[in-house]
């Protein structure tokens, strides 16, 4: 396991230019272009990187910790809450990383319902809170990476659901059918203009504890009817790791943040009965069913990944992702899970 690394060196504080003075080529320079040179200049040292994770309550967030611990690398959870930015800079310079991490954010509980009844404190969080943290960064020249969501667009008639075209970075988020969405939509839009920012769009997140309850497939494991979609997926074992190393690289912009390809929520039961329990059954319901039994309608979509794949062209599909990371390790002890998925399920 590498050794932990050290916390690079404060730059000394550079005197403020006298008024009147000739303002540099840098100090004329716009804006963006000053970020960028302010992130080659904190980042690029040549120092061990340090990072600084807002989000420390949340699942994501807490997997990144573990694996930034696992890795040895030098980093810390942040004390402020998103909406104070005083609070975020006194983290910042106790901290002093090259790098945040933002795996803080709202989705609601027990999901995204929750959100249609709390919307002010859904803006607070996912909306004012991200982009204060976002322009924290940049004034400082920090790189930020953002944990959001794919769940922005769904199919329509450019986007037929079983053509194989997807929602590429570029393309305009199309679904708002839930408070949650809306808000995500509106945050990754700005957040664009940051020149500091990655935005990574997670979508329905996988994990190998199958009794974990914000794991995708716990969900629909304990559901007695499921809709039968494909759908883009982020296998969080395979995808999270790549997310560090993104970091480092100083990635910016969008990123779609799943495996190649799309799997269904049948596909992914036969999957579970396939490797872990034999004996397991479930049905299918229309869209139109399961909007009586939710509040806010659902996304359903497959994302482009040709941006991902060509940095990480070692990348699984899904189907294979979920075999590697999620089924096989649980086939290892199957009658263990497969007790612990039917007490979950009561049944």
């Amino acid at each position: 396991m590498p050794v932990a690394l050290a916390r690079p060196v404060a730059a000394a504080p550079q005197p403020s230019a006298r008024p009147g003075a000739p303002r540099t080529a840098a100090a004329r320079a716009p804006r963006s272009a000053r970020t960028r040179a302010a992130m080659a200049e904190a980042n690029g040292s040549g120092d061990a990187p340090v990072f600084l994770i807002f989000g420390r309550s949340g699942w994501i967030g807490g997997l990144v910790g573990d694996l930034l611990k696992q890795q040895g690398a030098k980093w810390e959870y942040a004390t402020a809450r998103l909406e104070d930015r005083t609070a975020i800079i006194a983290d910042i310079e106790r901290v002093k990383p090259t790098h945040v991490l933002n795996a803080a954010g709202l989705t609601g509980r027990p999901n995204v319902d929750w959100c249609e009844t709390h919307k002010v404190e859904t803006i607070r969080s996912n909306v004012i809170g991200c982009l204060n943290l976002a322009d924290v960064c940049a004034s400082r020249g920090l790189h930020m990476t953002y944990y959001g969501t794919g769940c922005i667009f769904h199919y329509d008639e450019h986007f037929p659901q079983g053509s194989g075209k997807g929602f590429k970075e570029s393309d305009k988020p199309n679904f708002t059918g839930s408070y949650y969405s809306y808000t995500k939509a509106m945050v990754e839009s700005l957040l664009k203009e940051y020149p500091n920012v990655l935005t990574l769009r997670v979508r329905m997140p996988i994990v190998a504890d199958l009794t974990y309850e914000r794991n995708f497939i716990t969900k629909i494991i304990k559901y007695e009817k499921v809709v039968d979609i494909p759908n883009s997926m982020t296998v969080l074992p395979e995808l999270l790791p790549l997310s560090i190393e993104m970091a480092k690289r100083k990635l910016t912009g969008i990123m779609n943040f799943t495996n190649p390809g799309v799997v269904s929520h049948n596909e992914i039961l036969e999957l579970y009965k396939q490797y872990i329990d034999p004996e397991f059954t479930w049905s299918n319901f229309s869209l139109e069913e399961q909007a009586k039994v939710i509040v806010a309608p659902r996304s359903n979509n497959l994302l482009d990944t040709q941006r991902i794949s060509g940095e990480f062209p070692e990348l699984l599909p899904i189907r294979e992702s979920l075999i590697k990371y999620v089924f096989e390790p649980n086939a290892a002890k199957k009658d263990e899970v497969c007790a612990a998925v039917r007490a979950m399920r009561g049944r």
